[in-house]
């Protein structure tokens, strides 16, 4: 006897990810002026704009995150003698180089740019294809509400990544076979989204008060956690639209791939909503800080975008923009407290910070070479450059400790600090600190944002505080 025929849907069930969706953050991303084009297309109908999409960019069907017990599954029936077919409705150009890459299916099923092949024309077409296999001629695999026309066409339902109501709807509609847990976590799954943990750079906002030895009073307080807020809700909606630019290139990384969007545990749409609810709120947590910090913050989503949507691929500009990331979350700060910024603070920063942007630019590319790689993927280097990054980097940290050498042999040290002559104590603490970061990434022992290495590193820790106990001692005319 001829086994059954099993169909297999493809987004949400063979993937964890939605490829319509991806197929237009791609395009917004590669052709913006194109992309403007979406209503048109989507007013000649749903197949035409999946079609439009897909031929628009290109896309990696071997890095996309696969059901992989879904698939060994599939393989075993296989081999017992099922037909597969794959049946979506996505383009048939993205089934095609899916299908192709996977190798198990032995026909593909697909919208066409004229037919939307989903919910009831998806069941009217297995219908009419395998009905020679008699009633319920076929058992098909899916995940969501749009599955359950086609379980009722269906002799047997293979539930997949499906929420609790499609799972119990799927058992009425028709015998379920096998059922396959959700792989997707969107519970617990927001501070990975919004990564808080990188939140920690804002604390940046409150060098320049503490530079200047400013107290802060009730209102300087509470303006600089507006600011802190304010700042941390607007990386989180350019981190988020950061994920999603850079989907293929995360996947291609050995820890990157693991992230909410990259991995399919949170889905790209969720992404596109959270953007403009983030940054709304970021702005409306600024206004109240005043004109200045708003533009400076202004200025800081508009240069992170620019490095999100092409500047992170220009050699050697997007550790310079970095830099000024980092800095301008200085400058922001003082914005916030108004106060000028002090230019030996303004240098310092600028020298440190393109340090660490080479640290990590640095320990990607290791990270990339020890995997066998020769470039990083969405990047302009090659893994052989990374000894000049680190030659880069090293100066740099070195120039940041010369530029706060200069500055301790100011007339400005002295107005500040009780014995000036303490905080010389500080010279070799940051040669220590930057000497011991970079030696860390040499060994392929730094986190990819150096930043986040050195709250956790015991010894970054320790030279943080003997940098306090240095400024404390000097501001309060303790001597060693």
């Amino acid at each position: 006897m001829t086994a059954i025929p099993l169909a297999v849907d493809l987004d949400g069930t063979l993937i964890l990810t939605d490829t319509l969706h991806e197929s237009a953050v791609r395009a917004l991303r590669s052709h913006p002026l194109q992309a403007l084009q979406i209503p048109l297309w989507l007013a000649q109908g749903k197949a035409h704009l999946k079609q439009r999409l897909a031929s628009l960019t290109d896309f990696d069907a071997s890095a996309l995150p696969y059901n992989h017990d879904l698939i060994v599954w599939l393989k075993e029936q296989r081999a017992q003698g099922r037909r597969l077919i794959l049946c979506t409705a996505s383009d048939r150009l993205m089934a095609d180089a899916i299908a192709s890459h996977l190798g198990i299916f032995d026909e593909v099923m697909a919208s066409d740019g004229v037919h939307n092949l989903s919910a009831r024309h998806k069941a009217a077409a297995l219908k009419e294809r395998f009905g020679h296999f008699g009633h319920k001629g076929f058992d098909y695999a899916g995940n969501s509400a749009d599955d359950l026309p086609v379980w009722t066409e269906a002799r047997h339902a293979i539930v997949v990544n499906a929420s609790v109501s499609v799972q119990r709807q799927a058992r009425e509609y028709c015998e379920v076979e096998k059922e396959f847990l959700s792989l997707s976590s969107h519970a617990g799954a927001l501070p990975s989204v919004l990564r808080m943990h990188q939140w920690l750079k804002n604390l940046l906002l409150f060098i320049a008060p503490l530079a200047a030895h400013q107290t802060p009073g009730a209102d300087l307080s509470s303006m600089l956690l507006l600011a802190f807020f304010s700042f941390s809700l607007c990386a989180s909606a350019v981190y988020i639209a950061n994920d999603l630019f850079d989907l293929d290139s995360d996947r291609h990384h050995p820890r990157k791939r693991r992230r909410p969007f990259a991995s399919g545990r949170v889905s790209v749409a969720k992404g596109v909503v959270l953007f403009p609810l983030l940054l709304l709120n970021a702005f409306l947590f600024a206004i109240p800080v005043g004109s200045a910090f708003v533009g400076w913050l202004l200025f800081y989503f508009l240069l992170t975008c620019a490095y999100s949507w092409s500047l992170k691929r220009v050699v050697l500009i997007d550790c310079l923009v970095l830099a000024m990331l980092y800095t301008v979350r200085i400058i922001a700060g003082a914005a916030a407290a108004g106060i000028s910024l002090s230019f030996w603070l303004l240098a310092f920063s600028v020298f440190l910070f393109l340090s660490l942007a080479f640290v990590k630019r640095y320990a990607e590319l290791k990270t990339q070479a020890d995997v066998g790689r020769d470039h990083a993927h969405g990047r302009g280097y090659w893994t052989s450059d990374a000894p000049l990054v680190q030659s880069l980097g090293i100066t740099s940290g070195y120039a940041a400790v010369v530029v706060l050498a200069l500055y301790l042999n100011s007339d400005a040290v002295v107005k500040l600090y009780q014995q000036p002559a303490v905080m010389w104590s500080a010279v070799p603490v940051m040669l220590f600190w930057i000497s011991w970061m970079w030696m860390k990434a040499h060994r392929g022992e730094m986190h990819d944002d150096p930043l986040l290495f050195a709250v956790r590193d015991k010894a970054s820790l320790l030279s943080g505080c003997a940098f306090a106990l240095v400024l404390f001692m000097a501001t309060r005319g303790l001597a060693w």
